[in-house]
Formats: C-alpha cells, sequence, structure tokens
C-alpha cells in the first residue's frame, strides 16, 4: 500500500465542482490582480482569524518580510525568534538587514519558550536591548506557541509580535485564534497546508489598521497613489486565482481541520503501548495537526522501515537554523540550544489528511507498532 504523506488530488476532488466554477469566474472577469476576488477573501479570512483587517501577499515568507517592515524593523535592529522552524522564519528577518536572536523551544509543544525569550533578553547588554524590537513566534505543527506569555514579555520591554501562523491557521490558544495575538498574523497558502492555495500565496491579519495599511502600499512597490512611491517596496500580490480557490477551501477548512484531529486521535491510541512520544496539546490550546509530529530515539530507522513499506514520512527540521551554514556568522556553536538540536534528531511526521481512510490510517498505525514490537 502506498500512502502519501498528503494527497492534494483527493481534497481536489472533494470539491472540484466548486472550485471549477471559482477558477472559471475569474477568468470570465479577466481580473487577475488585486480583484474584488481578493478583497472577499482577505475580508473572510480576517474574520475566520478573528481580527478586523487583512491584505493577500504573494507568500508566507512575504508576509513576515513585510510586517516586520511594516512594523518598523530595519538595518541593524534584533528580533528574536525560534532556531526549530522553515528557514523563511529567519531569513524574513534577515532580508531587512535585521538580525535573528534565537531562544530555545519547549520540550512539550516544540514552540518557543517564553521564559528563553526572557533570558535572552537579560543576556543582551544596553545597546543589543536598544536595538531589539520584536518577537516572531511559530505556531509549530499546527499549535499555538504559549501566546498568553510572549505577549507579557512583549508588552514588559516593548517590543512588537508577528505571528508566523504559516502552520496554524484556524488554531487558538484561550479561545483566540492564531494571528490575533501580535500586531500582525501571518499566514501561508502554499499548497500543503492546511488551506493552501494552487501555487504560492499568503496573508497578513491584524487588528492594527495602520499596519494593514502599510503592508498593501509595501506589496505594490510602496505606492499609495498610483506611480507616487512613499518609499521603496516589494512586489507582492496574492492573485484572483489564489483567493477564489482559497474562498471555496476556507468554507471547509474547520471539517478538514476535525478530520485531522480524528486521525490524530487514532493515533495517539495506537501508539500508548510503544516507545514514542505523541503530540502534547498545551492547556488552553486547540490543535489543528498541520503535522502529526512523533518522537522517538530511533527516528531514522522508523522512517527507513516506514518508507520500505510504501508510507511517507518526513523530518521538520533536521537542521534547526542557528546551524544553518549561512548562520554560522551569528556565532551559535552546536549545544547553543539542547532541545531544539535535540528535537531535530527525534522527530518524524506521519501522513494525516482528512481524506486519509480508516484503513490506510490503521496500515501506517500498524507499521508503527510493527516497527517497535518487532
Amino acid at each position: 500500500m502506498e500512502i502519501p504523506l498528503l494527497d492534494l488530488r483527493a481534497q481536489y476532488m472533494s470539491i472540484k465542482a466548486e472550485i471549477d466554477e471559482a477558477v472559471k469566474r475569474v477568468i470570465d472577469s479577466q481580473y487577475f490582480i488585486l480583484s474584488p476576488e481578493v478583497s472577499s477573501f482577505e475580508k473572510e479570512t480576517a474574520s475566520y482569524c478573528g481580527v478586523e483587517h487583512a491584505a493577500g501577499v504573494a507568500s508566507g515568507t512575504d508576509a513576515i518580510v513585510l510586517s516586520l517592515k511594516a512594523a518598523g524593523v530595519g538595518k541593524g535592529d534584533l528580533v528574536i525568534t525560534t532556531p526549530f522552524t522553515f528557514f523563511a522564519t529567519a531569513e524574513s528577518i534577515s532580508v531587512l538587514g535585521a538580525r535573528p536572536v534565537f531562544a530555545d523551544i519547549r520540550e512539550d509543544t516544540y514552540n518557543i519558550d517564553p521564559a528563553k525569550i526572557e533570558e535572552a533578553i537579560e543576556g543582551m547588554g544596553p545597546a543589543d536591548r536598544e536595538r531589539l524590537k520584536a518577537i516572531v513566534p511559530v505556531h509549530l505543527y499546527g499549535q499555538c506557541a504559549d501566546m498568553s506569555g510572549i505577549m507579557r514579555i512583549a508588552e514588559k520591554h516593548s517590543l512588537s509580535v508577528v505571528e508566523d501562523c504559516a502552520q496554524a491557521i484556524g488554531a487558538t490558544h484561550n479561545g483566540r485564534k492564531a494571528g490575533s495575538f501580535g500586531i500582525a498574523g501571518c499566514l501561508s497558502f502554499f499548497p500543503s497546508k492546511n488551506l493552501g492555495g494552487f501555487g504560492d500565496g499568503g496573508m497578513v491579519v491584524s487588528g492594527n489598521k495602520a499596519l494593514i495599511e502599510k503592508v498593501k502600499k509595501l506589496r505594490v512597490h510602496g505606492s499609495g497613489k498610483q506611480y507616487v512611491h512613499e518609499e521603496v517596496g516589494f512586489n507582492s500580490r496574492l492573485d484572483s486565482f489564489q483567493a477564489a480557490v482559497l474562498r471555496v477551501k476556507l468554507k471547509e477548512l474547520d471539517k478538514w481541520i476535525e478530520g485531522r484531529r480524528r486521525i490524530a486521535g487514532i493515533y495517539n491510541d495506537a501508539f500508548r503501548d510503544i516507545p514514542v512520544k505523541t503530540p502534547l496539546v498545551a492547556e488552553g490550546n486547540d490543535h489543528t495537526y498541520h503535522q502529526y509530529t512523533i518522537e522517538t530515539g530511533d527516528r531514522d530507522g522508523l522512517g527507513d522501515f516506514l518508507s520500505g513499506k510504501g508510507i511517507a514520512a518526513r523530518v521538520y527540521y533536521p537542521v534547526p537554523l542557528h546551524l544553518q551554514p549561512c548562520y554560522k556568522d551569528l556565532g551559535y556553536p552546536a549545544g547553543s540550544f539542547p532541545v531544539s538540536e535535540k528535537k531535530a534528531g527525534t522527530v518524524i511526521s506521519l501522513p494525516v489528511y482528512p481524506e486519509l481512510s480508516q484503513s490506510k490510517v490503521d496500515y501506517v498505525a500498524g507499521a508503527v507498532k510493527e516497527f517497535f514490537e518487532g
């Protein structure tokens, strides 16, 4: 049996007629850039995330870049983030000429640890504290970071918070949606995301109208009025095709998340008596299971075994950001962030998508148990 990590064709076939009609609507309109389709999707997504404003952009990476720039982050500034995430999080800081400052993660959720953020700030000299402008927490694998603790630290030190919600649309912390805590929440619509488009796409959501207005200028070359450029910006616009497709999918998102939670529950029950750590859902959180990630000391052996059974499994992420070659100059040697480094060697993600049949879920669970039970 062959089981992919994600089956986008199965998802498409479940809503094919509505998707095809949405695409046809865009073609018939011949309105492809910053159209009413985009503005409607912005309003719908903002409402879903529990905020008032949104701006569609070209990718999740651009959402972070534009949010940070709109929040005043620039050359020479410092921004705290996690080393255990996809590269784009730190890259977005670096491309603005700012410098990432890493803080280690929690053992249980894999998300940045507020206590380590505080330690990083306390360890700074006066000059660096003056340059510190923001925190970028990542809601990894579909679960919110401890935003209550992070927002307390941000308020104490007068820092902006830009949430990387690329993996966590729909996740909640104490009843509030991911993206509704900081000055901005950054969404990715990369096809593999829980809400994925038919190509790249992203969005900034915010309760701060002024920030969104600035993002909307930045996404069109820094222009608020045609051919008048108030600052140097970017070419970063969500196109009408993506917006139309995503409007259809947004209506299905909560149902799809429940499907992921159902499969995660089956896995959790199946793995109770074998030596793997299943995902912990922190108190006050609802998990969306963008990834169902387990932890084991023989991660690579398990991965090879599953591959031999036709089961796709993947490691997110095998090299922490502070150990990436391009960040050697930041001066973080191996051992700087022991929790992140440990998890990079022990985590592996299993297939988890709502179209996964019961028989396939059972096959994956059985294969994992077979590896450990012999």
